[in-house]
């Protein structure tokens, strides 16, 4: 199996979970005299068996991402930068968002609010590590698809 298939399976149960979790408490309750919709033991066995599957795929996808190696890097290397990357771009969209934003001064008196940066240089800055994120995101893809998963 491809990682990338172990990938989509772990998005696959873990959107099953949160399903499974809500029919649970939908059925936790019922008037005096009813009956549940479904019936809370099956869906509890469903629930162990799918966290079984879960945790199966969830070590095996670490392990592959711990020893996959890609340019002196391991997958769980690159996956990090990613992450980090994303944030840090997402933290200077907002600071740079907020640095452009004109203050109207409705006259002469009022204060002038001034940017603190220069906000064009932090546009390139965010420009160049946007093409680096998709760059290296576009890399972890196409290791997802190359790689085996380790089911040892």
């Amino acid at each position: 199996m491809k990682l990338a298939t172990a990938l989509s399976q772990r998005a696959d149960i873990q959107r099953r979970l949160s399903e499974l979790q809500s029919r649970l408490i939908q059925n936790a309750k019922v008037q005096e005299g009813d009956e549940p919709a479904e019936a809370p033991a099956a869906l509890l066995e469903e629930l162990d068996a799918r966290l079984e599957c879960l945790e199966w795929l969830i070590s095996r996808i670490n392990l592959t991402n711990s020893l996959t190696r890609f340019e002196g890097k391991t997958m769980t290397e690159l996956l990090a930068r990613r992450d980090c990357l994303s944030k840090r771009l997402n933290i200077l969209r907002s600071f740079l968002e907020a640095a452009s934003a004109k203050v109207d001064r409705y006259s002469q008196k009022e204060i002038k609010i001034l940017s603190t940066v220069k906000v064009a240089d932090q546009q390139r800055q965010v420009d160049a590590l946007s093409r680096e994120l998709r760059e290296l995101d576009e890399q972890i893809q196409a290791l997802n698809w190359t790689t085996e998963l380790i089911e040892a």
